[in-house]
């Protein structure tokens, strides 16, 4: 476990995944991020690669041969490797391809994670280097942060703070009307871009009402969001994440009773319903040539 801490905020990054694992705001006393508990969902902030999502029937297929692959592929159950950083405000994970992953994922690649604390901002970096000397990389990857429901005070001052109720809380989405969104189609676990639905916001605000996500899975196409906030029963955010250039985002939580909620910025997802193609015809799909290399970030923001 590393941690890197200021004056405002102390976060925990795990060499499980090169996970985030705690999030909290020495200001207010609060724990920003989920707790893991497994009784609801027992990670934090997976990082989803080399693909996200489910890919169809549990495999995928390159060359002719086809490969067994999870739901959000294997990085977040892999032990990276810490990188020294002599900053103290910085961590950097590695993690590269070896024997094992090429029985399940024939390619070379080198995947770095550097999480970077200042001030009342966590800043996420992604990069994915391309080994090969031969040989194109073909591979998605995600966020899944997992944002504890923002407290409020509790009937008793002494007893400080209790989590809200979730139907209480709003995502705002700032400067939208509205939002177009697709479904996972439960029955087979896979995207149902056919069907196309209008989200409606009231002002840039969804209400987190108990059912809302009976659905499972709100995916937003088209790099319709650079910013999403989670606010309390006030409308005032708690905290902000912030993705330009992101073409994709998911919105997602366990069941109406799990106290967080899920921001996932994302490149790439999960495999259209019924695709039965090629690694490279995928939906979302990223290609990176012999020995190049592709980056991306998002940020946390913690309101004072």
């Amino acid at each position: 476990m590393h941690i890197l801490e200021n004056d405002q905020l102390l976060v925990q990054i795990d060499d499980r995944g090169a996970e985030l694992t705690r999030l909290y705001d020495k200001a207010s006393g609060k724990e920003l991020l989920w707790s893991g508990d497994p009784s609801f969902w027992g990670y934090h902030a997976p990082v989803l690669f080399p693909l996200v999502g489910m890919v169809n029937h549990r495999e995928f297929r390159y060359h002719g041969k086809t490969y067994p692959m999870g739901q959000h592929g294997f990085a977040r159950q892999s032990d990276f490797t810490c990188l020294p950083d002599a900053s103290g405000s910085s961590v950097s994970h590695v993690l590269r391809s070896d024997e094992a992953s090429r029985a399940i994922y024939p390619f070379d690649f080198e995947l770095v994670i550097n999480h970077t604390l200042a001030d009342r901002q966590l800043y996420v970096k992604w990069s994915v280097r391309n080994p090969s000397a031969e040989e194109t990389l073909y591979f998605s990857i995600g966020g899944h942060p997992a944002f504890a429901v923002p407290p409020v005070p509790a009937d008793s001052a002494a007893d400080g703070f209790v989590p809200a109720k979730k139907e209480d809380c709003y995502v705002l989405f700032p400067g939208k009307e509205s939002l177009r969104y697709i479904l996972v189609d439960l029955s087979v676990t896979a995207a149902d871009p056919d069907h196309v639905y209008t989200l409606p916001l009231d002002h840039g605000y969804l209400k987190l009402d108990r059912h809302l996500f009976d659905i499972d899975t709100f995916i937003f196409e088209d790099g319709q969001i650079e910013e999403a906030s989670l606010c309390g029963p006030d409308r005032v955010p708690y905290l902000t994440l912030r993705c330009p250039g992101f073409p994709r985002f998911g919105l997602w939580t366990k069941s109406d009773d799990a106290p967080f909620v899920c921001l996932e910025p994302w490149y790439g997802r999960l495999d259209d319903r019924g695709f039965t193609g090629e690694l490279p015809e995928k939906t979302g799909i990223l290609s990176l040539a012999p020995d190049a290399s592709f980056e991306a970030s998002y940020t946390i923001d913690i309101p004072e």
